[in-house]
């Protein structure tokens, strides 16, 4: 065990607690809310595969530090990464991150995830793959990957395509952001706890002393409360999404909410034709098969076919959207990618096809995933 209380210069980024049979991991990188980097990842990699082979550790609890779970990956640091030397040093960060979240969702352990802020993209993926994903009035979830030139990962082709009708495509094409209530009702979180009585939960699963997940879901359910849904809430419009979200192409969906909108006047259905018009072509083709694959697949096999899609993408022979994304978003933050393709009718099928092929590099393979052998049932299907 001495191993894990090794004191790497890193080690600050990922603060581990031991109370009685819990652990308490927080992800400690406030100021970048919590945003994930490769040593991190390794870290949190580390310490779960730690805490499974070992008896004394019955539950692991993640927060995060200050106002946000996670905030995702580190992109800025993954494309400097790619700039600086190759897409290589990307896909070994991806590597690492979908190995994580594969064992996070085959986890023989309960894992507690307080989502008290801010989770999106890789910060989802730490999270929504365990067994218990706590949220809060404080919870804002989103995957925003279209809008940044990429696209829903981190396992989220299995997750999005398991939410009910054709909610995950609405969410995951279109970047939504959802609050506390909203992540409950559509199975998101499967608890919700007021933020002033986080600290007295996470006392109580201290003294808990057992794996098992029905004793830790009525722990949890003691201070829990049922939220008030917003009026405004997408989540009201599940109709109107089933019909329009469960077309065959992307092209499809917009006309069909553009008939909706000729027929009332409705901001909701404005505003979500206007996420789409502004995402990367590409990545909306890319995202809407991907998450329709993910809906036949376990979540190995989203996690294989999610590498290699992002391999493609960070190698950026097929299209630079990533990068562009990036400057227009987060870096000149001018919010005004010019994409390439612009147009969803330049994104041809076979194009599409490409990002799911393996690709033609002789020192590239596929995302090889750990053996998890004599799984007990419950740390297959989380969702």
């Amino acid at each position: 065990m001495a191993a894990l209380s090794s004191t790497k210069p890193d080690d600050h980024q990922i603060l581990v607690e031991e109370k009685l049979s819990a652990r308490i991991l927080t992800l400690n990188r406030p100021k970048q809310l919590n945003a994930l980097l490769f040593q991190m990842i390794s870290r949190l990699l580390e310490l779960f595969i730690a805490y499974e082979e070992d008896s004394n550790v019955k539950l692991v609890i993640v927060k995060g530090k200050g106002r946000a779970f996670c905030a995702g990956g580190d992109v800025a640091a993954a494309i400097r990464d790619i700039n600086e030397g190759t897409w290589r040093l990307g896909a070994k960060f991806y590597w690492k991150q979908f190995t994580l979240n594969y064992i996070l969702a085959t986890y023989r352990k309960p894992q507690v995830s307080i989502l008290n802020g801010v989770v999106m993209g890789g910060g989802a993926g730490a999270s929504i793959h365990g067994r218990f994903r706590v949220a809060t009035e404080n919870s804002v979830f989103a995957m925003p990957e279209t809008a940044l030139g990429l696209f829903p990962d981190v396992g989220a082709s299995y997750f999005l395509s398991r939410l009910p009708g054709f909610f995950g495509e609405y969410l995951g094409l279109t970047g939504t952001r959802l609050d506390g209530a909203e992540m409950l009702v559509c199975g998101l979180a499967t608890h919700f706890v007021p933020s002033e009585r986080l600290s007295l939960l996470e006392e109580a699963l201290c003294k808990v002393d057992s794996s098992d997940p029905a004793i830790i879901s009525a722990v949890i359910n003691e201070y829990s409360k049922q939220p008030y849904i917003k009026e405004k809430s997408a989540y009201h419009r599940l109709n109107v999404i089933d019909r329009c979200f469960s077309r065959r192409t992307v092209e499809e969906i917009i006309s069909a909410l553009e008939r909706v909108a000729l027929n009332k006047k409705d901001d909701w259905i404005s505003k979500t034709i206007q996420s789409l018009k502004r995402a990367s072509p590409t990545s909306l083709k890319i995202s809407l098969r991907s998450i329709r694959q993910g809906r036949l697949q376990g979540v190995g096999q989203c996690l294989v076919r999610e590498y290699r899609i992002a391999c493609h993408v960070m190698q950026g022979k097929l299209s630079k959207d990533l990068f562009e994304g990036f400057r227009a978003i987060l870096l000149d933050k001018d919010k005004n990618p010019k994409w390439e393709p612009s147009k969803l009718e330049l994104v041809s099928d076979d194009m599409v096809d490409s990002y799911f092929s393996m690709m033609d590099d002789e020192d590239w393979e596929d995302l090889k995933l750990p053996a998890r052998s004599n799984l007990p049932a419950y740390a297959i299907a989380k969702l």
